[in-house]
């Protein structure tokens, strides 16, 4: 795979000027006009991994747009996502039938509505729909309750045995997180199949520029009020670099990306090289590409 840089001069050059742009937009002014400016209206953190996985899948289009859908969608339900999740009765649904944000229609949004009020009936968080794992009462990690989620990943995905999850294993990737995540997430009985193109995995050779975005704004504790690292279990330094039309080009600009098609494995090469600028939190750098691409055209 290759590596960026070709030099050193041009190595430091460039990641001066990336960390200069983290500094830029990695900053309080950034949420105004950006999708994270809706879990931000909420301190409870089952309603910030609610409307953040939300506007993370809502998340393209204009900006404008996706707020104002994501604001419809919390007015809907009455202003507490997670209280309406676990407490809403049947007739209360009626109200979503009209929703719709391009492909996004009412068929997806009673799903993800009955899929997180299960979801929530039993763990307290989302982070462990990603990992497999939760974190009890007596504040130990548990193999999530059910599973017979491998048995239903998807053939192109490596095959994920839940007992064999332990959380200090470094070979958890964020592959293995996401391919396991979609697989759990349709695993209720007669989920809509129309559903499924909203949820991507690496296994369908997908960017997941959602999901990625989503769990670096769960993740990342950028101390700057912009990212919320309210989730412990994944590390900043295992994240995906999000790779969106704007992300894409300005890397493809600076050598960072040099594969032809843009997917699953193009993510992990820009993130690759991204960590060695900074191998701790390399996603940082979302900040500066995205940015750059679409606040300066660079």
């Amino acid at each position: 795979m290759s590596r960026y840089p070709p030099s050193l001069n041009t190595f430091l050059d460039l990641k001066d000027f990336l960390d200069t742009k983290v500094e830029q937009y990695n900053q309080p002014g950034f949420i105004e006009n950006d999708p994270i400016c809706i879990p931000h209206q909420f301190k409870l953190k089952q309603d910030i991994e609610i409307m953040g996985f939300w506007a993370s899948i809502l998340a393209w289009g204009q900006r404008k747009t996706i707020i104002n859908k994501c604001n419809e969608l919390i007015a809907l339900m009455d202003g507490a996502p997670y209280d309406f999740i676990l407490n809403h009765q049947d007739k209360d649904l009626k109200r979503f039938l009209n929703f719709k944000h391009r492909t996004f229609n009412d068929t997806d949004t009673l799903y993800f509505i009955e899929f997180f009020r299960q979801h929530y009936k039993k763990y307290t968080s989302l982070e462990s729909a990603f990992t497999g794992l939760n974190l009890n009462t007596q504040g130990v990690y548990e193999v999530l309750d059910g599973n017979e989620v491998p048995a239903k990943t998807e053939s192109n995905s490596t095959p994920l045995h839940l007992n064999e999850l332990k959380i200090e294993s470094v070979s958890i990737t964020t592959e293995r997180y996401l391919n396991l995540f979609r697989t759990y997430f349709f695993s209720l009985p007669d989920y809509p199949s129309r559903t499924k193109k909203h949820v991507s995995s690496p296994s369908q050779k997908s960017t997941c520029k959602r999901l990625n975005m989503f769990l670096r704004w769960m993740v990342r504790d950028d101390h700057k009020g912009v990212d919320f690292g309210i989730w412990k279990t994944i590390k900043p330094s295992m994240l995906i670099c999000p790779c969106d039309l704007h992300v894409d080009r300005v890397a493809r600009k600076l050598g960072l990306i040099t594969r032809k098609q843009t997917d699953w494995i193009t993510a992990v090469q820009l993130t690759e090289n991204l960590s060695l600028f900074d191998v701790i939190d390399p996603v940082k750098y979302d900040f500066a590409l995205f940015g750059l691409g679409i606040e300066e055209k660079f």
